[in-house]
Formats: structure tokens, sequence, C-alpha cells
């Protein structure tokens, strides 16, 4: 439990900070190139089947699935080891760290993201972004259903909520409502997809990358919710 704060940004992840889409190319080149079509193919169904029964993406779970249906291949040691070497800090979006610093001039900063326990706190690690909140970060399975642990944990008056998924921003808005505003970054492949664009709300704010919220002016927002914890 922290003190309350005005203001508490929630930074999703992949494709919204960190640009997975790029990641996963890299993988797909990767496991094509070093053990072929096939190879790669029955990876992808897996990651996939696994990712519908999760509801997150386990990359190193999908890893071990396929393990297990070729034990006699010791190739396999070498695809876990791109993942876990993987570069994570060459991915990060332009501008991303300017970003964080520009939010905590008005709130705290927090990653709220979605993914496994071992790979995902990972890659917050290793792209630089978890120093970059402080060590700030929460991971869930499904973060839109874990709310009031997150308002537990980081309690404030209101909540901004970044994310690249406009089915996110609407669940969580169903549950906090007024007391969040939600920022749509049009990047990566789920923002582009037309079909989920007019499947879900409109965020309150939507920008065409993460850099876009250099521009905006929390001071606003952050004042008037200062006023109404001095009011309680």
């Amino acid at each position: 439990m922290t003190a309350s704060n005005p203001l508490v940004f929630l930074l999703d992840v992949d494709n919204t900070l960190l640009d997975n889409d790029r990641i996963e190319a890299d993988l797909r080149n990767h496991l094509e190139r070093e053990f072929g079509i096939a190879c790669r193919q029955r990876y992808w169904e897996i990651f996939e089947a696994l990712r519908a029964e999760l509801g997150y993406a386990d990359y190193l779970g999908a890893l071990q699935r396929y393990r297990l249906a070729d034990m006699s291949d010791p190739r396999l040691l070498l695809m876990s080891s791109f993942l876990v070497d993987y570069p994570f800090a060459e991915r990060v979006y332009p501008a991303v760290f300017d970003v964080i610093r520009h939010l905590g001039k008005f709130g705290q900063a927090v990653i709220l993201s979605d993914g496994d326990v071992v790979f995902q706190p990972r890659k917050v690690q290793h792209s630089g972004l978890w120093d970059a909140v402080a060590g700030r970060v929460l991971i869930y399975v499904h973060k839109e259903q874990m709310l009031d642990a997150v308002v537990q944990r980081y309690p404030a008056q209101h909540y901004i909520m970044v994310d690249d998924k406009l089915r996110i921003l609407q669940a969580m808005k169903n549950v906090l409502g007024d007391r969040l505003t939600t920022v749509f970054p049009r990047q990566g492949h789920y923002a582009l997809d037309p079909k989920n664009v007019h499947s879900y709300w409109p965020a309150d704010i939507t920008i065409e990358n993460i850099g876009g919220l250099l521009e905006h002016d929390f001071a606003p927002l952050s004042a008037a919710s200062r006023a109404a914890a001095t009011a309680r």
C-alpha cells in the first residue's frame, strides 16, 4: 500500500510501450531460419492454442509444450535462448522514457500488464521499463479483472489507463467509471484492426503513438483530483 496520489497512470506494455509485434516477427524469422517452416508453424499453432486456453501470451509455455512432442531434438534448447536473451531494450518505442518522465510531473506511473510470471517480468526488466517506473510493476493474468487489487496497491483520486486494446479500456471503464480516463495509442496490430476499433467504445483520448502523450498537459486533471481529495 502506498500513500494516495491525485493521479496514477497505468501503462500497458506490449504494443503500448514495447513493440511486441516486432518481437514476434523476429521470433518467427528465427524459428524458420534455424528450425524450418514446419517447426515454426507447429510452434505458433501451440502458442495460439495456449493463448486461447490461458488468456495471455505464454511464449515459454508454448515452447515447453512443443518440447513434449519432440523430446529428442536438442535444438529446442536454443529456442529458449533466443527468447531469454532477446534485446528487448531495442524494441522500446521512441520517446517512451520521455513520456514516463513527463507523466511523473503530474502523478505516479505504474506498469500494468498481462502475462506469465517468468517471461513478462523479464521483458519489462531487460527493456529498462522496470527501472523507469522505479519498480512499480503489476503483472496479472487478466489485468481488467484485478482492478480492486490495483486500486488497493496504488490508491488515487483518478486513474489514466494507456492501452492499445480498446477491449481492455472498455472493461476497465465499466468498473471505474468517471474515475478513469482511457488513452488509446493507435500502434500495433490490435489497435490498427478495424474490427477491434469498431467493436468497442472509443477511448477518452486517442493518440497516433505513445509519444503523443508528451503533448498532453495533465496539470488541470491533477489539480482537480487534489481539490477533490481535499474536499473529502
